[in-house]
């Protein structure tokens, strides 16, 4: 797989807003749910960018709220989940479809992620995935809209992506995951480890994101509903807290979001 040239442009307390080179000329970038037009400019202006369009996974305020001042007056086509309300989507997508930009050589899949919205889509393409606010690192998203249901399938479906694929999450929430994360599974190498990792970056001031299919298939316990030291913590918690019996994959998915809805660690 080819890889991208990616720029992240941090917004609000830990947004990154994603510029994505076009391999056909770099200078020309897509922006990945651009919350924050200010912000977006600022780093075209700092790099001597252009923007040539517009990727969104959900209607979040966070992830949309910059999209009507950088389009205004342009002629930038506007990609985003066709159904959600959003305004200023000129290309309504959804799983199944592709985003084909020949001009800027870019070309991405559209996956159906729905679960933290009703209708929240991701990107995958050229070695990477833009997966917005469905997986963190350590994490995925809360479940506003969707069902727990839903959101083990839209999982499934990122985690089944090539194991060295980039992924681009939305949001600097890693060592708060890992810190659940650990609580779930403390006897989990690799995630003692990474923790260490992420630990070093945060002091440095570097992000921990993009990170990896593999990597999190082997930390993230909402990937990792079928092993039995996830689903026995899952089971645990849902006793103490008078939930449904954490005995399947989406049982034990539902129990652990809500455990980390509620997680002071």
């Amino acid at each position: 797989m080819s890889k991208l040239a990616v720029t992240a442009v941090p917004a609000f307390d830990d947004n990154y807003l994603w510029l994505v080179h076009a391999p056909a000329d770099p200078r020309q970038v897509l922006v990945v749910d651009p919350g924050d037009a200010a912000a977006v400019e600022a780093a075209l202006r700092a790099q001597g960018l252009v923007l040539a369009g517009i990727l969104v996974t959900h209607h979040h305020g966070d992830h949309v709220g910059g999209v009507q001042a950088l389009v205004a007056g342009a002629a930038l086509p506007v990609f985003g989940p066709g159904n959600e309300d959003i305004e200023g989507i000129t290309h309504p997508v959804q799983g199944g479809a592709r985003v084909e930009l020949p001009a800027l050589g870019l070309s991405f899949a559209v996956l159906d992620v729905p679960g933290h919205t009703r209708g929240h889509i991701a990107y995958a393409g050229h070695g990477a995935v833009f997966c917005g606010d469905t997986l963190f690192s350590g994490g995925c998203g809360r479940l506003f809209e969707g069902t727990p249901a839903q959101m083990y399938a839209s999982l499934g479906a990122l985690a089944a992506l090539p194991p060295e694929t980039q992924v681009y999450c939305a949001h600097e929430y890693t060592a708060s995951n890992l810190r659940f994360a650990l609580a779930v599974e403390p006897d989990n190498a690799a995630l003692v480890a990474y923790t260490a990792e992420v630990a070093a970056l945060r002091a440095a001031g570097q992000a921990t994101v993009p990170t990896t299919v593999a990597r999190e298939r082997a930390i993230n316990p909402f990937l990792r509903t079928t092993e039995p030291a996830v689903r026995a913590a899952a089971a645990g918690f849902a006793v103490e807290a008078g939930l449904n019996a954490a005995n399947d994959d989406i049982a034990t998915l539902a129990a652990l979001r809500e455990w980390k809805n509620r997680f002071r660690g």
